[in-house]
Formats: structure tokens, C-alpha cells, sequence
């Protein structure tokens, strides 16, 4: 009986300190070595010149480094997959692209669940894609383009970068909507971009930060913006949805995620963190700048504008038959 009275106390203790010990695992100490930011590109694209701006920042406020680690190939299933096993702890942590959601609308078995499997920290921005043509297109305005592809279906070179891509998504939108289009993959938005340039092909998506200078070049013309709001860098392009495709909405977004089981302690963290950095003086003149807008907004509504995107993406994929990856 004594024994019993013994063991339940320490049952009880045990019970005490638990709540004790998460609370600091999650303490205000972290982060105390280096943290690992995930990005599924080769150096050099937007998430990847983003990411290497926001870390140095992350490094100097929180007093240890963070360090981007490129891990690219398999249209970012690498990169996923690595932080989807990694420790929950809050230093491997995954700079996010708008493919993140469309994995699952192609794969009829995707590999990791979205919205399971990771912890949204922040929707850190947005920004839209131009379209541009080669200046030789009698087509000059993005209602001309619609009007010429329509009369004329399949005569328009579509160039994109990548299967699976928002971009290639965003050409299908367009096919889909009767804008009849031939769709030439590329390997990058810079050789698509270059051919543009050089008339191999007619039009293309690019981002507003590569695509500006050759747009005031002349080399390129800019017809349209694909969010349903103007540029601010370029408010006079209209949208694809005012021109004559209601509803067009393709974008690119930088987002941060985390393991799931990570403490929410660290993951209110790191949020509070990136929203200080993106709306510093210098990075938003930066990103603003580049035709970028910042939001940096809760977990809770990053989670929201995850789960709209998987649910548009499965649409398009079903309304327009393409087939899952894995299925072909």
C-alpha cells in the first residue's frame, strides 16, 4: 500500500514537470547553432535570391547562421521530402514555391500531404509573372494576343519553363480558356526569356525582376500581368483578367515551413521574425521594387492560402485532363 502511495506521488511529479520540459524546448534560446533553409531551385532563381536575402538578416537578429542549402531536382520532391523526415526542432527549415501545392494536383499519389506533413511559419510575399512577346507579334495588346490565337489556334509559341510548373499551369490556363496555344518546354525562364527575345518563339511568362530590363530595352513587350490586380511597378500593363480571361490568378509566392511537430513557440518565432526583416527599410524597397508584394502574415492564414491553392490547382488539372506524373 505504501509502495502504491509512493509510485502514484511520482507518477504525479512526473506528470508536473512534463509541461515544464516542452516549454522549454521551445524556450527563448532558440535558435543556438545554425539553421538550414531548404530551397528546392538551383542558386540563382527568384526563391533562392530571396531566400539569400532574408537570411543574412535572420542571422544578425537571432545571433546564429542561416544558411540556405540548394536542393534542387525532381520539381522540388528532393527538398520536401528532406525537411518532411527532418527533426521537428526548428533548424531544418523549407523556403516554399507555388509548386509545394501543385504536387499534389499531378501526382495521383503524391508523396507528402501539404497540409499535414509541414507547419506554415509565413506567406512571406508575392509577386506576379509578365507576359511578354517578341516585339515582332502584330498582337500589341493581351486582348490582340487572345484575339490572334483565337483566330489563328496553335500558331503562337508558347515557351514554358518546366512540367508542373506554375508557369506550365498558367499556359494550360490560357489553352483551356480558348487561347489556343503551342506549348514548347524550356529548362528555365532565362532561355525562354531569351528566345522571346531573339523571335524563336512568341511569348512566354516571366517575372517581373528579370523581364523589366528587357521590356524598357525594347527587347521584349510586356501585354499583361497575371494577377488579378495591376502592378504597382507597372501600372499601366493590364491583367489577364480584364483583358478577357475572368478569374485568371497565376502567381509566384515565396513561403516558410517547418516539420510538423516543430513547437509553435519556435514557429511564432521565426514568423515574427520574417515579417521584421521583409518590412526592414532596405528589403521591401528591395522586394517592392521588383514588383514583390510583402505580406507576411500569420501561420494561420499562410495555411489558408495553401489549402485555396491545392484546391484551384486540382481543378485546372481535372478541368483540362491532364494526367497525374505518375500515371503517365
Amino acid at each position: 500500500m505504501k509502495h502504491d502511495k509512493t509510485l502514484r506521488a511520482f507518477v504525479a511529479l512526473v506528470a508536473a514537470l512534463l509541461p515544464c520540459s516542452f516549454t522549454q524546448a521551445a524556450s527563448p534560446s532558440y535558435p543556438s547553432k545554425p539553421v538550414r533553409v531548404i530551397v528546392g531551385l538551383a542558386p540563382g532563381g527568384a526563391t533562392d535570391i530571396q531566400a539569400r536575402l532574408f537570411t543574412p538578416k535572420l542571422s544578425e537578429s537571432l545571433g546564429q547562421p542561416f544558411i540556405v542549402d540548394n536542393r534542387d531536382g525532381a520539381g522540388g520532391l528532393i527538398a520536401y521530402e528532406l525537411v518532411k523526415n527532418a527533426y521537428p526542432d526548428g533548424y531544418t527549415l523549407l523556403a516554399a514555391t507555388p509548386s509545394y501545392t501543385i504536387v499534389p494536383a499531378l501526382h495521383s499519389k503524391p508523396p507528402y500531404d501539404p497540409m499535414k506533413d509541414f507547419v506554415p511559419i509565413s506567406l512571406v510575399t508575392k509577386a506576379p509573372y509578365l507576359i511578354i512577346v517578341t516585339p515582332s507579334l502584330p498582337a500589341k495588346t493581351m486582348k490582340e494576343f487572345i484575339a490572334y490565337a483565337k483566330a489563328k489556334p496553335g500558331a503562337l509559341n508558347f515557351a514554358i519553363s518546366g512540367i508542373g510548373t506554375t508557369i506550365h499551369l498558367g499556359a494550360v490556363w490560357l489553352d483551356y480558356s480558348g487561347v489556343k496555344l503551342t506549348i514548347i518546354p524550356y529548362k528555365g525562364t532565362g532561355p525562354a526569356t531569351t528566345d522571346v527575345i531573339a523571335g524563336q518563339v512568341h511569348a512566354t511568362f516571366a517575372n517581373v525582376l528579370s523581364a523589366l530590363p528587357h521590356v524598357k530595352a525594347g527587347r521584349v513587350r510586356a501585354i499583361a500581368v497575371t494577377t488579378p490586380e495591376r502592378s504597382k511597378v507597372l501600372p499601366d500593363i493590364p491583367t489577364v483578367a480584364e483583358s478577357g480571361i475572368p478569374g485568371f490568378d497565376v502567381n509566384t509566392w515565396h513561403g516558410w515551413l517547418a516539420p510538423k511537430g516543430t513547437p509553435p513557440a519556435i514557429v511564432n518565432k521565426l514568423n515574427a521574425e520574417l515579417a521584421k526583416v521583409v518590412r526592414g527599410p532596405d528589403i521591401s524597397a528591395r522586394l517592392v521594387g521588383d514588383g514583390g508584394e510583402i505580406l507576411a502574415g500569420s501561420p494561420a492564414q499562410f495555411s489558408a492560402v495553401i489549402a485555396d491553392e491545392i484546391t484551384r490547382w486540382t481543378k485546372l488539372v481535372k478541368v483540362t485532363g491532364l494526367k497525374a506524373v505518375d500515371e503517365k
